[in-house]
Order: C-alpha cells, then sequence, then structure tokens
C-alpha cells in the first residue's frame, strides 16, 4: 500500500544562485510528497530572491537566513550558498529542530577572504582546518535525531541509481573504477580563485564522479556484508594551460589563479580495490560526465552526459536563442549530443524527491552526512598529496 502523508514539507530556501533553481525545479515537479515553499533567503540580493519567490512560488522574502531558523513551521533548511556558510548554517538549523539539505561541496578551505592562498597556506592546515569544520557539524548532527541530505547530483542519476541496483543483486565484487569530470573552464571568474572555491577542478568537478564511485561502493560493501572504508589517497595536480600561448587560449575558459586546471585522483578502499578520478578543466566538446564500474562479473559504464537519446544537426543558431542544447559548447550548429531531461538524467530531480520522501516517511537518504564527510577527507587529502608528494593515509 502506498504510504500517505498528512501535510505538506515546508521548505525554506537559503540562496539564490544556480542550485536554488535546480532544487526549485525538483520541488516544482515534485510528485508523491507535498511540498510547501514558504521562505526564500536572498542574503544581499533581494532582486533574485524576488525573482525566486515569483518563479517557483515561495510565500516569503527574507534577507536574513536567521528569519527561516527561527520559524516554527519550517521543517527543512535547503542550503544554496557558498560553502563557506554551509556548516554554520546547518549547525543552527539541526540545532533548531529541522532537518537539512547541504548543495555540495559539504565545506571547503577559503581562508579569510585573502588572495593567493592556494599557493601560500599549506594544504596540510586547509585538510586539518576541514576536518574540524565537519568534526563540529557531526557531533551537533548525531545528537539533533534530524537528518542530513547531501545533495550531491551525480548519486542520483538514472545511470548511477541503475549501477548500484545490480550490483546489490548481483552482490557483485567491485575490483575498480573511473571517472571523468572534464570541461573547457568555468563559467564564473570565481573559479580560479582559491579563497572563492576551496580548490579547483577537482573541488568543482571532480567531486561529482568521486562521490559517486565512493557511494558504490558503499552499496557494494553493505550488499556484501562487507565493511566499508578508505585507506589512502594519491593525487597528482597541476596548472596545463599555463602551457598554452595567449593567444591560443581563446577556446579554454580556464584561468586559474591559485587552483590546479588538472587533476588525477587515485583512492584505496580497505579491500586493497581502487577507484581514479579524473578532472580538466581544458578538454574542448563540451562538459563531460563518466563513471566506470569493473566488477568482478560484470561492467558497467555509466554516461550522465553526453549521450545519444537525441542528436542534433543545424545550419544556423535562427530561432534557438532559448533552447538548451547543450553545456560548454559555444556554438550549435553542426551535430550535438543534445542534453534531453538533463534535470533527471543527471540526478537533481531525484535527490529532491529522495530527500523529500525521506522526511515523509522517516527514511535514510542515499546521499548522507556520512558521504558528504568522506569525499572532502579525499579531496582534502589530495590536495595534500599533490602537494607533498606522497600517498596520505586517512584511515
Amino acid at each position: 500500500m502506498k504510504q500517505k502523508v498528512d501535510r505538506p514539507i515546508v521548505v525554506g530556501m537559503v540562496g539564490t544562485g544556480y542550485g536554488c533553481e535546480l532544487h526549485g525545479g525538483g520541488y516544482e515537479n515534485m510528485v508523491g510528497v507535498p511540498v510547501r515553499l514558504k521562505t526564500v533567503c536572498g542574503g544581499s540580493n533581494r532582486a533574485k530572491a524576488e525573482a525566486m519567490k515569483e518563479r517557483y512560488g515561495y510565500e516569503v522574502v527574507t534577507m536574513d537566513y536567521w528569519d527561516i531558523i527561527r520559524d516554527p513551521e519550517i521543517d527543512v533548511v535547503d542550503i544554496n550558498t557558498n560553502q563557506t556558510l554551509h556548516v554554520p548554517i546547518a549547525i543552527a538549523a539541526l540545532k533548531a529542530g529541522k532537518h537539512v539539505i547541504c548543495e555540495k561541496p559539504l565545506t571547503g578551505y577559503v581562508g579569510n577572504g585573502e588572495d593567493n592562498i592556494g599557493k601560500t597556506v599549506p594544504k596540510s592546515v586547509m585538510y586539518e582546518s576541514v576536518l574540524a569544520q565537519m568534526e563540529e557539524l557531526r557531533t551537533v548532527m548525531e545528537t539533533s535525531g534530524k537528518k542530513f541530505m547531501y545533495a550531491e547530483n551525480q548519486v542520483y542519476a538514472p545511470p548511477i541509481q541503475k549501477a548500484a541496483e545490480i550490483l546489490r543483486a548481483k552482490k557483485s565484487k567491485i575490483v575498480f573504477m573511473n571517472s571523468e569530470n572534464t570541461l573547457i573552464g568555468s563559467s564564473s571568474p570565481k573559479g580560479g580563485h582559491w579563497n572563492q572555491i576551496g580548490g579547483g577542478t577537482l573541488m568543482r568537478n571532480g567531486i561529482h564522479g568521486l562521490t559517486a564511485m565512493l557511494w558504490l561502493k558503499r552499496q557494494e560493501a553493505k550488499a556484501r556484508g562487507e565493511e566499508f572504508g578508505i585507506v589512502s589517497v594519491v593525487a597528482d595536480t597541476g596548472v596545463q594551460t599555463a602551457s598554452i600561448e595567449k593567444e591560443k587560449h581563446r577556446y579554454i575558459n580556464a584561468h586559474p589563479v591559485d587552483v590546479e586546471d588538472v587533476a588525477v585522483v587515485t583512492v584505496t578502499f580497505w579491500d586493497g580495490t581502487k577507484c581514479v578520478a579524473i578532472c580538466s578543466d581544458a578538454v574542448l566538446g563540451g562538459s563531460r560526465n563518466t563513471v566506470n564500474v569493473y566488477a568482478h562479473d560484470a561492467s558497467l559504464r555509466c554516461n550522465l552526459n553526453p549521450c545519444d537519446i537525441l542528436n542534433t544537426y543545424f545550419m544556423d543558431e535562427e530561432g534557438l536563442d532559448g533552447v538548451h542544447i547543450s553545456e560548454m559548447l559555444p556554438q550549435k550548429t553542426g551535430w550535438n549530443q543534445a542534453f534531453v531531461s538533463d534535470e533527471i538524467i543527471r540526478g537533481y530531480a531525484g535527490e529532491l524527491k529522495n530527500f523529500m520522501e525521506c522526511i515523509a516517511f522517516d527514511r535514510e537518504p542515499d546521499s548522507d552526512f556520512y558521504l558528504a564527510y568522506d569525499v572532502m577527507r579525499v579531496i582534502y587529502g589530495a590536495y595534500r598529496s599533490a602537494e607533498e608528494g606522497r600517498k596520505i593515509v586517512l584511515d
């Protein structure tokens, strides 16, 4: 029998950026669980908050997230701010008795706003700072009785979810995985600065494939009754665009100041198996997100994008101004592998559905605090490894 929900889940959104639009679309298309979008917090941008209110149907606009924290009607705080605010807002929300949805990444080291910290602050200092923030949050979360839901969309991408279903059904042993997250740079000028993002392409892009692989390894271990753990990480990072002459740099939108634009990360699990994540900001041809899983009895290739659902060919771009064809490709002419139902294929709709069902029916989310914790340990362990030229032991 299908479960019923007595009343709508009341949501407070903190932030007005791109992630808020993705989450807003997820709430808008929610099926099976009624949702009431009550308050959106604009921080310093009331105009964007008012636009979000009109677009998605929020009832109230505020400029102070404490209005959401203190509101007794609100059940869940959806955090889509800069990652420097993720942990403090999450702690406040949990202490106030509210569930938390936190956009990726969980946190990050950005210093006190000073420039060039990617070249001046030791990665070991960053690593310890990030761990301390996460431990503080874990203490609050584990005593709150509330749910912490980590919004990593690739965990909810249909190819990744189907791969997990197969692995659980067959009890397959994963022996190796690799992921690729590549594109032609960041669409934001902040992408080249450590004090804005907390890292480079690994933090912005590679985090997706890494999280998906860690989650799949957790699914395998649970299905087989085995222990899950991460032993170590080895990484190599660099600035590959430094090799490109200025006049030939026009096709690539990567302009790193004190961050990396390429990274290769190898993670070793407790059972000796490994996964490798590759990410780069200097790859032409549109964004590419893939995860390959090789088990003792199966091979699974997850192509999130591009995919071959719809191929398009245009001689010109007339009439296509408002039509989204693909990501990180400057032109729509010629052949393209068009994005179709991107919010579903890349998992944005699935994550919000999972989160609302977890609150409504008291379930645990697929993507939780411990997954967020592990991937942040791996990423900042990888930065230490690359800087120190050695393997970093995590457990």
